[in-house]
């Protein structure tokens, strides 16, 4: 009996060239996304500057800025696991359904960077009261701050937050099971405090090194992205934790490693904070 290859072989059919299509925009869009954030952050930088504490900012304010920049600093490593939240809820909704519900994905993850948004807030304001009395402590605050980073960098917590953050079908087919309402949500929101938990002390470190500094943010999402999506990560994670100790050690003795708890030269109104 002879068997038709043909007949072993499956179509290739229009929709699987669709979902090729889709997947390709949805990376289009993400990484679009990110870069208006970047720019957006670039350019309130050059109004900004980088000064200790939260530079006049109210909560409002802050939280803006910091949601954008969590935008262009997060979604690029966050973007394989939206895609993939995507793709699953391709298979049971319409278009329009689906945008709305991955729409909701991604407003819990930035929920969980909002609340975490708000201690920072807390962090920013302690410092820079602290540096404005005594400003000879910024030295001491910068060494800290890459001390717990860096010992983070090794800590249990730090390392089941990156597995997850490494591999999270295991979490994302665990929530495919639970009731639909404000399920995505719940997903994103779920995922964002993983991420909270792994990237945390990388954020730390933009206290000395400066909120507004876009070099630094952008070294910092660097970290992250390679942490999370290369097979080398958490050897990679290991070595930035060590790197950290060594600017603790240095900090106190190289004032230009603290731009960002350098006391202001002078005092910048209030009008340029935001740009029209």
């Amino acid at each position: 009996m002879r068997l038709d290859r043909k007949a072993l072989s499956p179509p290739l059919r229009p929709a699987n060239l669709l979902s090729a299509r889709q997947l390709a925009f949805a990376w289009s869009l993400m990484g679009l996304i990110a870069l208006i954030a970047w720019v957006l952050v670039a350019d309130q930088a050059r109004a900004m500057g980088v000064e200790p504490g939260t530079m006049g900012m109210g909560i409002p304010l802050f939280l803006l800025l910091w949601l954008i920049m969590m935008i262009a600093m997060m979604f690029p490593s966050v973007a394989p696991v939206a895609i993939t939240w995507a793709r699953a809820i391709g298979r049971q909704s319409a278009g329009a359904v689906r945008a709305a519900r991955t729409t909701q994905f991604v407003a819990g993850y930035l929920l969980a960077w909002t609340v975490f948004g708000l201690i920072a807030y807390g962090l920013l304001a302690a410092t820079g009261a602290v540096v404005d009395d005594h400003p000879g402590a910024g030295r001491w605050i910068g060494a800290g701050a890459f001390l717990i980073a860096g010992l983070y960098q090794f800590s249990p917590l730090k390392n089941l937050c990156l597995r997850h953050c490494r591999s999270p079908m295991g979490q994302l087919v665990r929530y495919a099971g639970f009731r639909p309402v404000v399920r995505d949500l719940r997903v994103g929101a779920h995922h964002g405090a993983y991420c909270v938990g792994c990237c945390w002390g990388l954020m730390v470190v933009l206290i000395p090194l400066g909120v507004m500094n876009v070099l630094a943010m952008a070294a910092v999402a660097v970290v992250i992205f390679v942490e999370k999506l290369w097979r080398l990560g958490p050897v990679f994670s290991a070595a930035i934790g060590i790197a950290f100790f060594v600017l603790a050690v240095l900090a106190p003795f190289q004032p230009w490693l603290l731009p960002g708890l350098a006391p202001p030269q002078s005092p910048m109104p209030m009008s340029s904070v935001l740009r029209p």
